[in-house]
């Protein structure tokens, strides 16, 4: 029934998703509804409403068409492929920036110089009057998206929040702008970067990622130059007293998923004036709905670090470590797992040119089934 539930909110979400963004398409449909009502019931003027009906059908029928045929010709399949690292280069205002690819996780886009931005420099927030929109381009792939169409793993149009300038080092207090967004928004943007889209006559690719994630100069945009959702990814790693890191499933972080409207401002509604304030209600607020953990379970947090994910339209995430007040024997359950690990070994490890996943002293389960995100959140945390 629960699965009926979701199932039902996830295509009332897409159907809304739709509307909202082609809302035209709705104007022709109530024209077309009061032309019917017109020309039904009333005698005089019936020939007149009844062109006005065909016609609107014609427009409407035209529309619905044209909504779905612009990219009707092209076949959408998940891309498995790794992101290009080594043909795209990085953006110029990042310093000392590298790609990082862990096989068979991702790739992420990494500059300690700019994680140690993130921990130290003040960065005020300004939240954007307008909500994102995709471009009409982009909105049009919503049909053929097969991910907006699973019955398995149905997806629901939570709102979400992107963020539109980058976390760069410099001196003095700096401002980072984001906005407010939505799932599906992310769906037509970001994530078609992970998509393979093929001409079905020809078999030519439309290369998203090139497409969309490059300048004029083949060089991977910043956000402030990009037009994706660019939605905000935010994860921690939790250390219960003893020191044990907790892992979710099989290998996510202890807390980790996109940042949210809610996390903006406090419980007031008085909006948060920095994005750590904001980064670590967000990492807190994950950590509990993963773990089951309560407020007072937690003893506080510290932002470590910056990366993009390329592979899913180089979105940025945030990495942090909170520090618990209870032990691994008060908060156990079924999906959570304890490791420990020596991040001042792994440091040391990481700083003479050691690869994460070769090092030493990472654990093994870890190094066998973490996820990006996880090992990217190791990482952040042994280099803070």
């Amino acid at each position: 029934m629960r699965k009926l539930v979701r199932r039902a909110r996830s295509r009332s979400h897409y159907a809304w998703f739709l509307a909202v963004r082609e809302w035209p398409l709705l104007v022709v449909a109530l024209g077309v509804l009061l032309g019917a009502v017109v020309a039904l019931p009333v005698v005089a003027g019936a020939a007149l409403s009844l062109i006005v009906l065909v016609l609107g059908v014609v427009v409407l029928t035209r529309d619905l068409r044209g909504l779905r045929g612009r990219w009707s010709g092209f076949e959408f399949s998940q891309d498995g492929a790794p992101f290009p690292h080594t043909e795209i280069a990085v953006p110029a205002t990042y310093p000392a920036a590298f790609y990082s690819h862990l096989a068979g996780r991702g790739t992420a886009l990494l500059s300690d110089e700019i994680d140690h931005a993130v921990r130290e420099r003040r960065f005020g927030v300004r939240i954007a009057e307008e909500s994102y929109r995709p471009a009409a381009e982009l909105r049009a792939t919503a049909p053929h998206l097969p991910q907006l169409h699973s019955a398995t793993r149905p997806l629901l149009d939570r709102p979400v929040v992107g963020l539109r300038s980058d976390p760069l080092p410099g001196s003095g207090d700096a401002e980072v702008r984001v906005h407010r967004a939505r799932s599906f928004d992310f769906q037509c943007s970001n994530e078609l970067c992970g998509m393979r889209i093929a001409d079905r006559e020809t078999g030519e690719e439309f290369d998203p990622r090139r497409r969309l994630l490059t300048d004029s100069a083949g060089r991977l945009r910043s956000l402030d130059a990009g037009e994706l959702a660019d939605v905000v990814g935010v994860s921690t790693l939790a250390f219960t007293t003893e020191g044990l890191l907790v892992v979710v499933g099989d290998g996510d972080p202890s807390g980790g998923g996109p940042l949210e409207p809610r996390d903006l401002a406090t419980s007031d509604g008085t909006p948060r004036q920095t994005l750590h304030d904001v980064l670590r209600t967000g990492m807190e607020r994950r950590l509990r709905e993963s773990t089951g953990l309560s407020s007072g379970s937690v003893a506080g947090t510290e932002l470590t670090g910056f990366a993009r994910w390329m592979e899913r339209g180089a979105k940025p995430e945030f990495f942090g470590i909170t520090r618990l007040s209870a032990s691994s024997n008060s908060i156990r359950g079924a999906d959570l797992s304890f490791f420990e690990v020596d991040l001042a070994t792994l440091r040391r490890e990481l700083r003479t040119g050691a690869d994460l996943l070769e090092a030493p002293s990472l654990p093994g389960q870890l190094r066998e089934t973490g996820s990006l995100r996880l090992l990217l959140a190791v990482r952040a945390a042994a280099l803070r």
